[in-house]
């Protein structure tokens, strides 16, 4: 058996994610620890745990900082009445909410008006649709899934636009709008598309390897969306098993038996030390022909919140 790793490319970090992260790094930097974070920085366990360890403290709410301490909000975002009640507790507070997710907020924020309701397209409970909707609270409906494009009835009388989660799968959320515009021909578009860059590229490298793959090892934690959708892209596309990981610890021996094939990639949120984790690993098990399977180039950088940047200039 020729055993062969196919490794896709592009993988793990994203621009927003690695703005997020920096800035989490850097506050301990100016500020010194401890530092706050409402919610996970970004969804994966590994970040968490290393910023943890250099005195970082996780939080649910702001309520739970204490009063004019720093806290930082995550890639994914956050509602005006988080920002309103931060403010209220004198907090300083540095927004590393990803640019792009910003975007998403700023046409809710344009198309929300009293005619207007917006089927906002995404997960229901994930952090950066809860703080999207929180831009208009009672004019975004939330379409979670297919079932919910077929079924969701809109306010009579208001005109709808559809909006998207930046990290779904291109696929099922071309599905939903197909449905939506079926079900309801009026509705407008976003003005650009809001999955994310990062999101597609990922996909589409995995689309390309996913048919060769006798198995797919997707690096990334259960609460990564963008991390479980490679797994369901990988099993669409014809891998013939796939599966989502936070260590190479977590591979099952079992899992390799029949493998000659194994495609590899990682979530936006993963840092590439855990995929050479994993393709050491595989080379302990005779997986020692690693092919690099390029989908784009990525060249995207965004600049620090502005917050940090004042006062590192002042430096």
């Amino acid at each position: 058996m020729s055993k062969r790793v196919l490794l896709a490319a592009p993988r793990g970090y994203c621009a927003g994610v690695d703005r997020a992260v920096i800035a989490v790094e850097k506050s301990l930097e100016l500020y010194g620890a401890p530092i706050y974070v409402r919610k996970e920085i970004v969804h994966n366990k590994h970040v968490v745990s290393t910023l943890e360890q250099r005195g970082v403290i996780f939080v649910n709410e702001t309520d739970e900082v204490p009063e004019g301490a720093t806290v930082v909000f995550s890639a994914h975002g956050v509602s005006p009445a988080v920002h309103a009640e931060a403010a209220s507790r004198n907090l300083k507070t540095i927004d590393a909410t990803c640019p792009l997710v910003t975007k998403v907020h700023n046409e809710v924020k344009r198309f929300a008006d009293d005619e207007t309701e917006i089927l906002l397209i995404g997960h229901n409970g994930h952090e950066e649709v809860e703080g999207t909707a929180g831009e208009a609270p009672g004019k975004v409906r939330i379409v979670d899934g297919l079932d919910e494009a077929r079924t969701v009835v809109p306010t009579p009388g208001k005109k709808l636009v559809w909006l998207t989660q930046t990290t779904l799968s291109v696929d099922e959320t071309m599905q939903s709008v197909a449905i939506l515009k079926d079900r309801f021909p009026e509705i407008a578009n976003p003005p650009s598309d809001d999955i994310c860059y990062a999101t597609q590229n990922r996909q589409e490298a995995i689309k390309a390897i996913a048919p060769q793959a006798d198995l797919v090892i997707v690096v990334g934690s259960t609460n990564s969306s963008n991390s479980v959708r490679l797994v369901e892209v990988a099993l669409e596309y014809g891998a013939k098993a796939a599966y989502l990981v936070d260590y190479a610890a977590e591979v099952k021996e079992e899992w390799l038996e029949k493998a000659e094939i194994i495609g590899v990639t990682s979530g936006a949120s993963v840092p590439e030390i855990l995929v050479t984790d994993l393709l050491n690993f595989l080379d302990m098990h005779g997986y020692n022909d690693v092919q690099e399977i390029k989908a784009t180039e990525e060249s995207l950088l965004f600049a620090l919140p502005k917050e940090l940047r004042k006062e590192l200039n002042k430096r």
